[in-house]
């Protein structure tokens, strides 16, 4: 007796191909070859006894009964996928990978803490984190879920608040021997200031100060400007080339160790907040979900 669905590595191809765009682009995909590719949407159409794309050398379409086929072979697979979620770590341990996108001060200082509990009761579970400062795309590129500071827009993201972190001034203590210690806002305005350029937005990130129980955005003049990982104006702060604002919990061992020190502690007060997100149409692993529980310190 003939297997009823032994065709589905062609349906596969067939919507992989309309997914990417182009042949060339789905064959990179699935790591096989266009003429591959081309031959498993022949064997389909035959099938079916309907062409489901037009192709020429220039450009490739999707017929009327191709797009009504590949969306019912969506729902097909999303339905497959969601039955192995669904018993995934039922009866066994957790298991499965769980991409992150943190930013770096987050992703070196804070997240590691709170990543050990989990590791350590899901020891199956594979957590592939990237660090950087850059916005990704959760859904383009096939991120489970991300940490992002500040305010969030309302995207349509689910967001979950992580906490909210302090903010302060630091500079090496040769820099404040050679430049002296600021005693207002007026006098920090003439020293050496390392502001940070957002990279979301290619602007100067302003300081956040409270001054006379007031909140202020307060744009420091800049000698020096960091664009891309925002560590780097706390490491030059370190060496004596100015002024920076850090989060505390990056400075507080170097402020501890005297490496550091705190400049104009009455301006500070404010502080940014961090938070877990990830899209709420998007089917979630049992990992996923497990991890989402479990921050911040929640295992």
């Amino acid at each position: 007796m003939a297997r009823q669905f032994d065709h589905m590595a062609d349906v596969e191809a067939f919507v992989t191909i309309v997914d990417k765009g182009t042949i060339s682009a789905a064959a990179v995909a699935l790591g096989t070859t266009p003429s591959v590719l081309s031959r498993a949407v022949a064997r389909l159409e035959a099938r079916l006894g309907v062409q489901l794309m037009r192709r020429t050398t220039r450009r490739l379409s999707v017929t009327e009964a191709g797009n009504l086929y590949v969306e019912q072979a969506r729902n097909a697979f999303g339905l497959i996928a969601d039955a192995e979620r669904a018993i995934s770590g039922q009866g066994g341990a957790l298991s499965g990978k769980v991409r992150i996108s943190v930013p770096t001060t987050y992703g070196h200082y804070r997240l590691p803490g709170l990543l050990r509990p989990f590791m350590e009761r899901h020891p199956q579970v594979m957590i592939e984190l990237s660090i950087n400062n850059r916005n990704v795309d959760l859904v383009d590129e096939g991120y489970d879920m991300a940490i992002r500071l500040g305010e969030l827009a309302d995207s349509g993201l689910v967001a979950k608040r992580l906490g909210d972190e302090m903010v302060c001034l630091v500079a090496a203590p040769e820099y404040v021997r050679a430049a002296g210690m600021p005693r207002s806002l007026e006098e920090l305005s003439h020293h050496a200031c390392l502001p940070f350029i957002m990279p979301s937005t290619g602007r100067q990130s302003p300081w956040l100060l409270r001054v006379d129980g007031k909140d202020i955005d307060w744009q420091p003049p800049a000698r020096m400007q960091v664009t891309d990982d925002v560590l780097g104006v706390v490491s030059l702060a370190q060496q004596g080339l100015g002024i920076c604002q850090t989060y505390r919990f990056v400075a507080e061992e170097r402020l501890r160790s005297g490496q550091l020190v705190e400049v104009l502690p009455e301006l500070s007060g404010r502080s940014k907040p961090f938070s877990l997100i990830y899209p709420p149409h998007r089917r979630m692993s049992a990992a996923s979900r497990a991890l989402i529980d479990c921050l911040p310190g929640g295992c």
